[in-house]
C-alpha cells in the first residue's frame, strides 16, 4: 500500500530524474545498429526486422501498398472514421493558430530587413507498433507538419508478427495524407530515416516517440539530421485541493501509469484525506485495468501521494518535478495558470481529464519528459518550419554603418571581412 509522504521530507531527486539512456551497452548496441543500415541498407533493415520483431519482410518488401491502405479501411468501423476525422479535425484547427508568416521591414534609408519561413522539405515520423499502437500518435506527429507545409511526410512503425501494421495505423495515416509509410521500427527505422536506404530517402527532421532503442538512436543521430526531443516514460502529476474527487484522481494517475512500468504518477494535495482515499482508489481500479502489471509496478516504483502545506507549494514542487502531464484539479484553476511554469502540458479542472489531450481537444501529445519540460516546448508547427534571415542593405546604410562594421570586424582580426566593406566605402 503506498503511504502519503510529506514535502518536507521526499527525495525530490528520485522524482525529478531518471535514467533514460546512460547504459553505456546499450548505447554501443544501437550504434552497432545504426552503422549497420548505413553499410548495408535495405539488407540490414531485413536481418534487423527479422532479429528483434520476429518478421521476415524479404518476400514482399516493408513499404506499405496502396492494397494493404484500401484493406485497412475495410477492417476499421464507421465509429472510429468518425472519431478519428473528427479529432483530425480538431488537431488541424489548434495547429493552423500556430502558423508563422515571413516578414520583412522596409527601413526609411532603403534597407530591408526580414525573416523567410520556410517548411521543411522532408521528415519522418516514428509511430510505436506492435501490441501497443497508438493511432493518435499518427495525428499528433503528421499534423503539424502537413499545417507548417511539409512537402513529404514518411512514417515507420515496427510490424506486427504477420508482417503488417494495425488497420486504426493506417486509416489514420491515410486520413491525415501521409501515403509513404514503412514497416521498420527501433533503431534501424530512426537508422534509415537518418541516412537512408535503397527504399527510404533520407529525412531533414524525425519526430516522435518510442523505446530506449528508438530513443537512443534519434540521440546519436542528431546533427546529422533534426529531432523533436528526446522522449521518456510517460508522466502524470495532478495537484488537487479538497475540491477533487478521489475516483477521478486515481483513475487520471492509472491513465498514465498503465502506460509503463517506469511512468511517473503523482498525486500531490494539502487534504491528507484526499490523499489517502485516493490511494484507496488507485488501489481498487487498478484490479480491474487490463494492464494492471504494469500499472502496479509504475504505481510502487515511481508513483506517490504527496502532502503539502498549501495549493502554492504544491505548484512550487509542480515546477521542481517540470512534468509531462499537469493536471489543476483546484477551485478556479484558472487563478493559477500564470504560476506554472515548467510543464509539458496543463489540464484545468475537474472536467479535463489527460485524455482529452491524448487523444481528441487539439494540442498535441507529443510532449517533454524527465524535466525537459524545464526547456523542451511541446510539438507544434513550429517543429517543422526553417526561419531564414533576410538582409539588404541600401547604398545609404551601408555608407553610414561602414566604419563600424570595419572597426567591429578588425577589432576579431578578420582584415578580410573588413575588407569586403572597404571596397564599397567612399
Amino acid at each position: 500500500m503506498k503511504a502519503v509522504q510529506k514535502y518536507s521530507e521526499l527525495d525530490i531527486k528520485k522524482l525529478t530524474t531518471k535514467s533514460y539512456g546512460d547504459d553505456i551497452e546499450l548505447e554501443n548496441k544501437v550504434a552497432d545498429i545504426i552503422k549497420k543500415v548505413k553499410e548495408e541498407g535495405n539488407q540490414a533493415i531485413y536481418d534487423l526486422t527479422l532479429k528483434y520483431d520476429g518478421v521476415n519482410l524479404r518476400e514482399k518488401g516493408f513499404k506499405v501498398t496502396d492494397e494493404e491502405i484500401e484493406i485497412a479501411y475495410t477492417q476499421v468501423d464507421d465509429f472510429y472514421l468518425k472519431a478519428i476525422r473528427q479529432a483530425i479535425e480538431n488537431v488541424k484547427n489548434y495547429h493552423q493558430k500556430q502558423k508563422r508568416v515571413s516578414w520583412f521591414d522596409a527601413g526609411e534609408d532603403g534597407s530591408i530587413l526580414g525573416q523567410l519561413i520556410v517548411p521543411l522539405n522532408r521528415v519522418g515520423i516514428y509511430v510505436p507498433g506492435g501490441t501497443a499502437a497508438y493511432p493518435s500518435s499518427v495525428l499528433m506527429n503528421a499534423l503539424p507538419a502537413v499545417v507548417a507545409g511539409v512537402d513529404k511526410i514518411v512514417m515507420v512503425s515496427p510490424p506486427l508478427k504477420d508482417g503488417t501494421l494495425l488497420p486504426e495505423v493506417l486509416v489514420a495515416a491515410a486520413e491525415c495524407g501521409v501515403r509513404e509509410i514503412y514497416k521498420v521500427g527501433g533503431a534501424q527505422a530512426v537508422a534509415a530515416l537518418a541516412y537512408g536506404t535503397e527504399t527510404i530517402v533520407r529525412v531533414d527532421k524525425i519526430t516522435g516517440p518510442g523505446n530506449i532503442f528508438v530513443t537512443l538512436a534519434k540521440k546519436q543521430v542528431y546533427g546529422t539530421v533534426d529531432i523533436d526531443m528526446l522522449a521518456g516514460p510517460s508522466e502524470i502529476l495532478i495537484l488537487a485541493d479538497e475540491s477533487g474527487e478521489p475516483k477521478e484522481l486515481a483513475a487520471d494517475l492509472l491513465s498514465q501509469a498503465e502506460h509503463d512500468s517506469l511512468a511517473s504518477a503523482i498525486l500531490v494535495s494539502p487534504d491528507l484525506d484526499l490523499l489517502k482515499r485516493t490511494i484507496d482508489e488507485v488501489e481498487s481500479q487498478m484490479l480491474a485495468l487490463p494492464r494492471a502489471d504494469i500499472a502496479r509496478a509504475s504505481w510502487e516504483n515511481y508513483g506517490a501521494a504527496i502532502l503539502v502545506r498549501d495549493v502554492k507549494e504544491g505548484m512550487e514542487l509542480a515546477n521542481l518535478i517540470a512534468p509531462e502531464h499537469f493536471e489543476l484539479v483546484v477551485k478556479d484553476p484558472f487563478s493559477w495558470i500564470g504560476k506554472v511554469k515548467n510543464a509539458g502540458a496543463v489540464f484545468l479542472g475537474r472536467n479535463t481529464p489527460e485524455p482529452v489531450g491524448d487523444y481528441f481537444a487539439g494540442p498535441n501529445h507529443v510532449l517533454p519528459t524527465g524535466g525537459t519540460a524545464r526547456f523542451y516546448s511541446v510539438l507544434d508547427v513550429d517543429a517543422f518550419i526553417k526561419k531564414i534571415s533576410v538582409i539588404n542593405y541600401s547604398d545609404q546604410a551601408l555608407q553610414r554603418d561602414a566604419d563600424d562594421i570595419m572597426y567591429l570586424a578588425r577589432r576579431e582580426g578578420l582584415e578580410g571581412h573588413a575588407r569586403a566593406i572597404e571596397v564599397r566605402k567612399r
